[in-house]
């Protein structure tokens, strides 16, 4: 973790820190739920860049149940073993119920 001091046009001193794998990053090679405005997908997180992350296992997420089932209700395995989707549609993401 890095912290500098950086000034603003008003001359106020803000502290700043800089963390490295945080977010996606930080879940590489676990399974992961990423809900976007349309879909819901869960997968190996096995990719990420500035566009798209890549999931291996890839399933798509009809229905939830309750978040509090250790299954979802409705999902399905896609049709191929890698999948990407794109990073400006995801809305939330993190660790999936699935093992």
């Amino acid at each position: 973790m890095k912290t500098k001091n950086q000034t603003t046009k008003d001359n106020m001193k803000r502290i700043i820190e800089e963390t490295e794998n945080q977010g996606l990053e930080s879940l590489l090679g676990e399974r992961i739920q990423i809900m976007s405005a349309g879909y819901f997908y869960e997968g190996k997180l096995t990719g990420v860049n500035e566009t798209c992350v890549e999931l291996n296992d890839a399933h798509i997420i009809y229905e939830t149940g309750s978040f509090q089932d250790k299954v979802y209700k409705d999902i399905q395995k896609l049709h191929t073993e890698t999948w990407f989707v794109s990073i400006g549609f995801i809305e939330s993401f993190g660790l999936s119920k699935c093992e």
